[in-house]
């Protein structure tokens, strides 16, 4: 039974890591559209919002989604879809969308706001952080409180193991 406050922790861990590489995956490409001195005029094709939670007791969660396309200098048509856009934005307006250049395209329309950018990312992070040492400090505190006495053999004069 002992082994569920092994597990349990080491899973919440796993999926903290987990979160916070795909943060820092988006960040770096984000980063690399605005850095990468490309630009192109785009034109938002939709424009919806996603509606969770809301059941029971649970407030719900809206997250505005944006579909643009737009034509890169080599002339592929390359449609993307992101969220967390402008509310201004309504089908059909026209926005600069930077993006990375070479096979695989990775664009946005939000505009550059590195230090913004920046402190949402680190916060993130930060949070993460505190999740994975909170469980660690969980399951270490468990090891030393609740651990079979069994387990610790002390060496005595004898060269006999003695369990307390």
């Amino acid at each position: 039974m002992d082994v569920i406050f092994y597990v349990v922790p080491g899973l919440i861990m796993a999926v903290a890591v987990f979160m916070a590489y795909r943060v820092v995956r988006r960040w770096l490409q984000i980063r690399g559209a605005w850095n990468s001195g490309l630009t192109a005029e785009g034109r938002c094709l939709r424009a919806y919002a996603t509606v969770g939670g809301g059941h029971g007791d649970t407030s719900v969660r809206t997250a505005l989604r944006h579909v643009y396309e737009f034509i890169t200098r080599d002339g592929r048509v390359i449609r993307f879809e992101e969220e967390g856009g402008p509310g201004t934005i309504v089908e059909g307006d026209y926005v600069t969308v930077y993006y990375t250049d070479g096979r695989q395209v990775v664009a946005t329309a939000q505009p550059p706001s590195r230090a913004k950018h920046a402190v949402a990312i680190f916060g993130i992070l930060a949070f993460l952080g505190v999740v994975v040492v909170f469980c660690a400090g969980f399951v270490v505190t468990y090891i030393q409180i609740f651990a079979p006495y069994g387990d610790f053999l002390f060496s005595g004069d004898s060269g006999t193991s003695l369990t307390p």
